[in-house]
């Protein structure tokens, strides 16, 4: 018989676990299918969480009401908040978790998830049917069908490894692959390009010299991801900083004609803000060295993975050039480095609900896109989760912006943009990042994912206590302090003292002046941190939020402008032809997203308007 699902999602990693569990706390009846039950979650990669940029998606995702971020705190070896030099717009958690940890902490709440089903099995093949529903086989013969599915194949999909000469037709960490469904996305009409990847070798603890590192301690000052979580453990677990040297230099060069990125065995494009050892080593032929953090993999393992130092050389290449970096010269290597290549689809044929344009009930999310990263992966799956319910139940249709959230503009830049490497959340990409920052991800996005039906009771009560909390802090803001009562605290400060009143405000523009220095003069009484940091912020960088705020105003112009569906951009006069090839084969959906695609100009966009003016009424 059948077996007959509202939602299959195939794939068990980052992305089809939030579609997965999206949809099936939204009501659907969904089985997510896994290659292998050991890969639920699996931490293929590094095994951290967040990131620059990383740590805004996770607390995105969590603000939604996804499980990366609980997840994330369930297994925390250690946490640190980056870029704290560079000012609040950019600062960005990053835990060390227990991939170990991680995993079961996944499986488990997939598998007491009521209407989700866990089912090891390799999908081969997609079928439509008449009425627009989906045949799912898998290779051992097993049919199932569905209104809807999601497509989170990870780096599964014709996969292979890399150690030198020595290719293996597999997925990550020795993982069985996905040999069969790449023929049937092509039979349905999708583009299929090759990318690449690749992970550093895992060595023995006891064998480094730790001596010759820099301990990196977890910070105690740091929020967990999730805004149910009430707080973080201590350090569990160090991670140490080293760096590479001359003779690693001298080692990669000599066998350069070695490596599979540079002798023609490789065939995918890799990522380029995250390269292989050799690869830095070529491009960056100024440095003498390069930093290389080592990171444990869990509390119950002695291996430790090498941070900054991914390779696909032979084996008995990697030996030296790990040997050659400092406290390593006798590190015992327990897992080799190697490149994976596979494929993944022209994420340009997606719209910003991640369906299929020439498919609908057809969804895709994770690395299958193109992108790289497990946040960029479960930002994507809880997205097309959220929208193949929606879609099952005849909802309108859920999408996120460019201004208010990463997970917005992580998704329009896959849509609008063809990528030739795979893609990598950076902070730089968003145009709006001191809007989008991470301590304000609650406020941006949890009324959102109340709407939909993800945000529980306990979520959502947090979320009303701390909007109550800055509203009360708000009203405070304009009260007059007396000189006699803010000198003491100005002279302890270094801040000069006019003699006149100042507001609230007015002190808190104050840069040595923190909301916490004004609780303690007996405003903003019981007022929780997060509140008040909120405030703070607010205060300090007023003028810049308003600015950002202002160009958002004016860009929603064009992005209120609505480009018809049927369009036919060729006979626009005026329109550059790679203008009007791009617009026809992206078929933007208003005068902004088409304003983003790669080779329309300004004044492509000023041809549209006119267009739209004398033939189309918005």
């Amino acid at each position: 018989m059948i077996k007959q699902f509202d939602v299959i999602v195939i794939g068990a990693g980052h992305a089809g676990c939030e579609a997965a569990l999206a949809a099936a706390r939204l009501g659907c009846r969904t089985l997510m299918l896994a290659t292998n039950l050991d890969t639920v979650a699996f931490l293929a990669c590094n095994p951290s969480i967040g990131g620059t940029a990383k740590g805004q998606i996770v607390k995105e995702i969590d603000a939604l009401g996804g499980e990366m971020a609980i997840n994330a705190d369930k297994s925390i070896l250690q946490m640190r908040m980056l870029n704290r030099g560079k000012g609040p717009a950019v600062y960005s958690p990053r835990a060390q978790v227990d991939k170990n940890a991680y995993h079961r902490n996944m499986k488990q709440t997939v598998e007491h998830t009521p209407d989700l089903f866990l089912r090891q099995g390799e999908a081969t093949n997609i079928t439509v049917k008449d009425d627009g529903s989906f045949y799912v086989t898998t290779a051992v013969d097993l049919t199932y069908e569905c209104n809807a599915v999601v497509l989170c194949c990870g780096v599964y999909l014709n996969s292979r490894t890399l150690v030198g000469q020595c290719v293996r037709d597999s997925g990550p960490n020795g993982f069985s692959n996905a040999k069969l469904l790449t023929d049937s996305l092509v039979r349905l009409g999708f583009n299929v390009s090759r990318f690449k990847t690749g992970t550093p070798a895992r060595i023995m603890l006891e064998s480094i010299d730790l001596d010759k590192t820099v301990e990196q301690c977890g910070e105690s000052d740091v929020d967990p991801f999730s805004y149910v979580t009430e707080s973080i453990p201590a350090t569990k677990r160090s991670c140490y900083l080293t760096y590479s040297t001359a003779k690693t230099k001298e080692i990669i060069l000599a066998n350069k004609h070695l490596a599979p990125i540079y002798n023609g065995s490789i065939n995918g494009v890799g990522p380029r803000y995250c390269p292989s050892i050799e690869d830095k080593v070529v491009r960056f032929s100024d440095k003498e060295r390069h930093q290389i953090f080592l990171e444990p993999e869990s509390e119950e393992t002695c291996e430790f993975y090498v941070q900054g130092a991914s390779s696909s050389m032979p084996a008995s290449v990697q030996e030296q050039i790990y040997h050659s970096i400092e406290g390593l010269e006798h590190a015992e290597i327990m897992r080799d480095a190697y490149a994976i290549e596979y494929d993944c689809i022209d994420a340009t044929q997606l719209d910003a609900t991640l369906m299929a344009k020439h498919i609908p009930g057809m969804f895709f999310a994770g690395q299958i896109n193109g992108t790289s990263g497990y946040e960029e992966a479960a930002g994507q799956g809880i997205v097309a989760g959220i929208n193949a319910e929606r879609y099952v139940h005849g909802k309108s249709p859920f999408t996120l912006r460019r201004d208010n959230s990463y997970i917005g503009v992580l998704i329009d830049d896959i849509t609008t943009k063809e990528n030739t490497e795979p893609y990598r959340m950076m902070t730089s990409r968003a145009e709006h990042r001191l809007i989008l920052r991470q301590d304000n991800a609650d406020l941006r996005l949890t009324e959102l994912g109340r709407q939909i039906g993800l945000v529980n009771d306990i979520r959502y009560g947090k979320y009303l206590k701390k909007k109550e909390q800055i509203e009360q802090c708000e009203k405070q803001l304009s009260t007059v302090v007396s000189p006699k009562i803010y000198r003491p605290l100005f002279e302890q400060k270094n801040e000069p003292v006019t003699g006149a009143g100042l507001t609230l405000d007015e002190m808190l523009r104050r840069p040595n002046i923190h909301a916490s220095d004004l609780q303690a003069l007996g405003f903003f009484e019981n007022i929780d941190n997060n509140a008040l940091y909120q405030i703070e912020l607010e205060c300090k960088y007023r003028g810049y939020i308003e600015k950002e705020k202002e160009s958002i105003r004016q860009a929603d112009k064009l992005e209120s402008k609505t480009l018809p569906s049927d369009i036919d951009y060729m006979k626009i006069d005026g329109l550059r032809i790679e203008a009007r090839q791009k617009l026809n084969k992206i078929r933007p959906k208003n005068l902004g997203q088409a304003g983003r695609i790669l080779g329309v100009s300004p004044a492509d966009i000023q041809i549209l308007i006119v267009y739209l003016a004398q033939n189309i009424h918005n």
